[in-house]
């Protein structure tokens, strides 16, 4: 039962979602500030990216989605069988991304893979993989001769390692490989829907299911390598779940399945041992740490793998820290970046998140208490990325992996508020979509 406060509470958290996200649009050209969003001339921090109203054929797919969505997604959400609604949640997930990416034209799928900056052009010309992990770390600092493009010195080699992958399977062409990242990115929603219901949550995940699958994420998720981290941080932790209220051997297969994942999560950045957070939460609400030492084990395997080839974690991140301060961290105020930071998850999550979150902030029993665990757990991580000063800026992109767990608090709003609610977050996906030129 929805406790007499609760809309009030909403009501003040999409209030506040909502001052702090104009804030961070608007204080820097009202004041002149310079935040070095490294935007063009009509740059608009805290985003990555500048203005360019566009609208194409796919617009219109993609209002059709957002608008069936909100006539009839929370509907569908409860009566579908749940193999039913993980089959559903796929198929209207990935159509939202790929409607979203070709609003730009087939180039909203393949420009991220040709650009220089990111992974794919590098994947293409790597021939020795264990030749690359022995010099990766000293190709991380400025001022080495042959030093990583931005992305690739900014992460440990998972995140190159991946494409290498897909070129290697021969699906290293541009499109492809974007099709491929569309494919998995779409997967988000039931690794989040399947840890609800392996923790006793099913009723709560079927509420939250509309908002995971038409997330305004999807602007950032096609076709950002940080929608791989979070599609394996989202089923590493599924698998963590189904590990914890499971037995034997099952338990033992899941806590390994589990801990690989994750553990490929830390070596592919540097941010995603905060998953940890989560995980100890999964547990936790699980009442079972027989998973723990498996998983754990398995995780460390992982690094310690790419340690054997000449990749320490712990080596490489000293060295990453400096060449981000050498660069643009120095250039970017924390001042601003420490609130404005909140700005682009609030476009990236959707400004109803605000409302979820003080929601989830009160106290609960039973399916809602895993629900508001989960989205604290993430919230908490947030926090903690936010006050180490080593997310300034592009957070839009970089905190993808925890979106999910704050989309799950929204399953909490009055019923009242959800299909108008949903319909602020499509809104504020299409907006963004279609005035904003992202650099994602």
């Amino acid at each position: 039962m929805t406790d007499a406060r609760t809309p009030r509470r909403a009501a003040v958290g999409l209030t506040v979602a909502g001052v702090v996200l104009l804030a961070s649009f608007v204080v820097p050209p009202l004041t002149g500030w310079d935040v070095d969003a490294r935007s063009d001339m009509l740059g608009l921090p805290p985003l990555h990216g500048f203005v360019d109203l566009r609208f194409s054929a796919a617009s219109v797919l993609a209002i059709l989605l957002a608008a069936a969505g909100i006539w009839r997604g929370e509907a569908l959400a409860r009566t579908l069988s749940w193999r039913r609604l993980l089959l559903v949640s796929y198929v209207v997930g990935l159509a939202w991304l790929l409607a979203l990416a070709l609003v730009d034209g087939g180039a909203g799928l393949t420009r991220v893979m040709d650009a220089p900056s990111e992974y794919m052009v590098t994947a293409r010309e790597i021939t020795d993989v264990p030749a690359m992990l022995r010099e990766y770390v000293d190709r991380i600092p400025y001022r080495s001769a042959d030093n990583w493009p931005i992305h690739l010195a900014g992460h440990p080699p998972g995140a190159v390692l991946f494409h290498v992958l897909l070129v290697r399977l021969g699906l290293g062409g541009s499109l492809v490989a974007a099709l491929v990242v569309v494919a998995v990115a779409a997967t988000i929603p039931l690794a989040t829907l399947v840890t609800l219901r392996r923790l006793g949550a099913e009723d709560l995940a079927r509420l939250a299911a509309p908002f995971l699958v038409l997330s305004p994420a999807a602007v950032f998720l096609a076709v950002s390598a940080d929608a791989v981290f979070a599609a394996l941080a989202a089923w590493g932790l599924a698998s963590l779940a189904a590990a914890a209220t499971a037995s034997g051997r099952a338990l033992v297969g899941w806590g390994l399945l589990a801990g690989l994942l994750l553990g490929w999560c830390v070596m592919s950045s540097y941010g995603l041992p905060l998953l940890g957070i989560l995980a100890l939460s999964v547990l936790w609400l699980a009442r079972s740490w027989k998973p723990l030492p498996v998983a754990a084990a398995a995780a460390l395997a992982v690094v310690l793998a790419f340690a054997a080839y000449g990749f320490a974690w712990w080596e490489a991140y000293p060295v990453l820290h400096d060449r981000y301060w050498d660069g643009i961290a120095k250039t970017r105020p924390f001042g601003y970046w420490a609130w404005g930071n909140l700005g682009a998850l609030l476009v990236s999550g959707g400004p109803l998140l605000g409302a979820g979150l003080a929601v989830a902030a009160r106290r609960h029993a039973g399916p809602a208490r895993t629900v508001a665990v989960l989205a604290g757990a993430a919230a908490l991580t947030i926090a903690i990325a936010d006050l180490s000063r080593m997310s300034k800026a592009e957070v839009e992109r970089i905190w993808l992996p925890f979106v999910p767990w704050l989309t799950i608090s929204l399953a909490l709003l009055p019923g009242s508020w959800r299909r108008w609610g949903l319909g602020l977050q499509v809104l504020t996906a299409l907006v963004v979509e279609h005035l904003l030129y992202t650099t994602w």
